[in-house]
């Protein structure tokens, strides 16, 4: 099995060289490590749908094209010395050895938050870093930021010793915005709103949920329901804008009942 993965993963290096050849595709050839960038974001987020919808056979073509992305960049890469898609392939497999010490090593890991803190105690001393926050992506959406900059938080010993001291800080930071809504500025607003979006963060990250799934998983909640209750209108013979907020909102319960 093993030599036919790397005969399979050495003829995918070999297409994308054939296709950066001087005769091989013009759209492939024009490509650069920058231009690539939204696709390869727009497959990352392809790959996320199909595991939200549990569509394995979508997910097993969407893992081919990350893959293929992965490839791109690396022979792009090589093209222009930089590296070889064979030095990722020694780092990765070099780092994941000397960050799992609790594998291949020594040191001890009896939970999922034990091995991960050992990762990011290792990760913190070999890149010389001066925060322990450092290295989470400031372009990540803010929900992901938030909840990994808690996390590397937690990692280093920062964090609530049970749920309840959680939920009380949402308590808190909800009445402040309350206040600060009734007589405050609107940048103070925005402020308490943020403090408490990264409160209930901290509370789906206490409880071992990505905040950004969830959200990502009502949304589509809401939408769903949403275009029904505009079927249910379009055979009323109406629409959204000529029907009431009550006629409305009684067909979105209705719905609720079912979706």
């Amino acid at each position: 099995m093993g030599d036919n993965i790397s005969k399979k993963f050495e003829e995918l290096v070999d297409i994308v060289k054939r296709l950066r050849a001087p005769d091989g595709c013009p759209w492939d050839r024009e490509q650069t490590n920058a231009s690539l960038l939204p696709y390869f974001l727009e497959e990352v987020y392809e790959v996320i749908e199909s595991v939200d919808n549990e569509n394995w056979p979508e997910l097993k073509e969407e893992v081919g094209d990350i893959l293929l992305h992965a490839v791109l960049q690396a022979v792009i890469a090589e093209e222009n010395n930089h590296f070889s898609i064979n030095d990722s392939l020694a780092n990765i497999n070099e780092k994941l050895v000397r960050r799992h010490p609790h594998v291949f090593g020594d040191a001890q890991a009896e939970a999922p938050f034990h091995a991960k803190q050992n990762w990011e105690a290792v990760k913190h001393k070999e890149k010389n870093r001066k925060s322990r926050l450092d290295g989470v992506p400031v372009t990540l959406p803010a929900l992901i930021r938030g909840q990994r900059l808690q996390q590397k938080a937690s990692h280093a010993g920062f964090d609530w010793n049970k749920v309840e001291e959680v939920w009380d800080k949402i308590h808190e930071e909800i009445l402040e915005l309350k206040e600060a809504q009734s007589k405050s500025t609107k940048e103070h607003i925005e402020e308490e709103i943020g403090d408490v979006l990264f409160s209930v963060v901290n509370l789906a990250r206490f409880l071992d949920i990505s905040a950004e799934d969830a959200l990502r998983k009502t949304n589509k909640k809401f939408t769903t329901r949403f275009a029904q209750v505009e079927e249910e209108l379009k055979r009323r013979g109406k629409t959204v804008e000529d029907s009431s907020l009550e006629e409305m909102d009684e067909i979105w319960n209705d719905v609720k009942q079912k979706i």
